[in-house]
């Protein structure tokens, strides 16, 4: 047996899995009966073995919840992993009850307490009891008898911020697409979905001021290939779905620059009131809007307006990034006016940490995507106070290669292996910075290359799990080789969930066949 490190709490465990799963391949030993097995993602703040058996999820399981919404999530989710779906009760085998769990949760953690009996799941919201049955169906083995092991889990995030940005741009994905995306991010505890709309190749959200934006703004991609866009209704309903899985939407609307699809669509937008034709490759930093005509405000106001009403989220990206076509001092003209315009309608402004170029609110949030923190204003901007999310391309963007026979993906900043993407620390990121304003991470997958979901699971898979366990689980619990062994433990729900996932050979991952 080993002894592994989970939030300063000893937790006996063993190295291997391969009676617990059934595992076929490995040197890896048997769990002791009753420990916790090394499997969950992110890993929690503590885990504590018990004695006994576990709890056998069978046909007579039964579950009861102070939310009905989550019984029934529950029951849905555990009917592909053991084969049954639980039926409501009141007082189930399996029970997720609002009240009860140490203080320490927050508004977020959970705990669960598994014995021979029963499963209870406690918290303080209905988004830790989420969470909570998150690390329960990652307990539950696959294969053989489905039995949760006995013991107690305490957890709570690190960061109240753990993302994942998809861009829907470049490459236009469907609402039922972007809702399978929702349930992958959300077994790893995420809760932000930061969706690019808008870009040079496309336009994708109606704005009933400015139709134009997608009829003709949203009709192509990259490569040239037809492509769409979502209505309001559309994208209420993404919204909608996300907020039942405890995710909030952030819609990115990029401007000055990446802004051509815009200028494509109205003529006017345009400094020499001349719209350029659509525009389908992958070059950037070509596009700015006309910081000096006062109708692109109009523009902006506009669209911010629309956006806002329809995302109850309090955050609204304006992008910022690349802007190589906007003089300086237009830049920053741009930025405190785009700044003024999100926070008269209610929300709070959001940006690429190109912003920090210019005059920043108090309130707005940068998010940094450089490969040094050195090489921008980032670091004196957040050691004034500015309040920043980490997404380092050279360590969260996963659209990168995995090396250099991937593939799909691009190299611009450096190839990104499984542990490349593990092996770096939030909280020291940007050197002098107050580990306060760190808001958390975000993993961010953009789709030059990217034209399906199995195309999005095979980049996200296994490195968004990572960055998920960066922004969750504490610093003490931060060990490479642990996270490679249960990472490898969740490919066997992968294949049962027909998640596509790129086998790196910094793991030893289980024969599964």
């Amino acid at each position: 047996m080993a002894r592994w490190w989970l939030g300063g709490t000893a937790v006996v465990v063993v190295a291997g899995l391969i009676a617990w799963f059934g595992l076929r391949t490995g040197d890896k030993p048997e769990p002791a009966a009753g420990g916790f097995p090394n499997v969950v993602v992110p890993a929690p703040v503590s885990a504590v073995a018990g004695s006994g058996s576990g709890f056998l999820i069978d046909a007579k399981t039964t579950i009861s919840s102070d939310v009905p919404d989550l019984g029934s999530y529950l029951a849905s989710q555990l009917q592909p992993l053991a084969g049954v779906t639980p039926a409501m009760g009141a007082s189930g085998s399996i029970q997720l009850r609002i009240g009860g769990a140490p203080a320490n949760v927050g508004e977020s953690g959970y705990q669960l307490v598994a014995d021979s009996k029963g499963v209870i799941i406690r918290a303080a919201t209905p988004a830790g009891l989420f969470a909570g049955i998150q690390t329960l169906l990652q307990l539950v083995p696959v294969r053989g008898t489905h039995a949760v092991p006995s013991g107690t889990i305490i957890d709570y995030p690190r960061y109240a911020y753990r993302g994942a940005m998809l861009d829907v741009a470049r490459h236009f994905f469907t609402v039922d697409q972007v809702k399978k995306y929702i349930d992958e991010i959300a077994m790893y505890k995420l809760n932000y979905l930061h969706l690019h709309l808008t870009d040079d190749q496309g336009w994708r959200i109606v704005i009933k001021k400015w139709p134009n934006l997608t009829t003709h703004g949203g009709s192509t991609q990259v490569d040239g290939t037809p492509a769409g866009f979502y209505t309001q209704a559309d994208y209420s309903a993404i919204v909608a779905y996300a907020a039942s899985r405890f995710i909030t939407v952030i819609p990115e609307i990029d401007m000055p620059g990446h802004t051509n699809a815009a200028l494509a669509s109205y003529p006017e937008l345009n400094c020499n009131g001349t719209a350029p034709a659509l525009y389908t490759g992958i070059t950037v930093g070509f596009s700015s809007l006309c910081v000096h005509k006062e109708l692109t405000y109009k523009f902006v106001d506009d669209v911010i307006s629309e956006i806002a009403a329809l995302t109850p989220g309090p955050y609204i990206h304006i992008g910022g990034d690349e802007s190589q076509a906007t003089l300086p001092a237009d830049y920053a003209t741009f930025v405190e006016r785009a700044q003024k315009i999100v926070l008269a309608h209610g929300k709070i402004p959001y940006g690429w940490h190109d912003l920090s170029n210019a005059k920043l609110d108090p309130a707005t949030v940068a998010e940094f995507w450089g490969t040094s923190p050195n090489q921008t204003m980032i670091g004196k901007a957040v050691a004034a106070g500015t309040k920043v999310v980490l997404a380092p391309a050279n360590v969260a963007y996963l659209d990168m290669k995995y090396d250099d026979s991937t593939v799909l993906g691009q190299t611009w900043a450096g190839e990104i292996e499984l542990n490349t993407a593990y092996g770096w620390d939030p909280a020291s990121f940007i050197p002098g910075a107050d580990p306060a304003n760190v808001l958390g991470v975000e993993a961010c997958l953009w789709t030059e290359t990217i034209r399906t979901s199995a195309d999005i699971e095979q980049m996200v898979f296994p490195r968004l799990p990572a960055i998920a366990e960066l922004g969750w689980s504490p610093a003490s619990t931060h060990n490479v080789k642990a996270f490679d062994q249960r990472v490898a433990a969740q490919s066997q729900r992968w294949k049962l969930l027909d998640i596509n996932y790129y086998r790196s050979p910094q793991v030893s991952w289980p024969d599964w066949s």
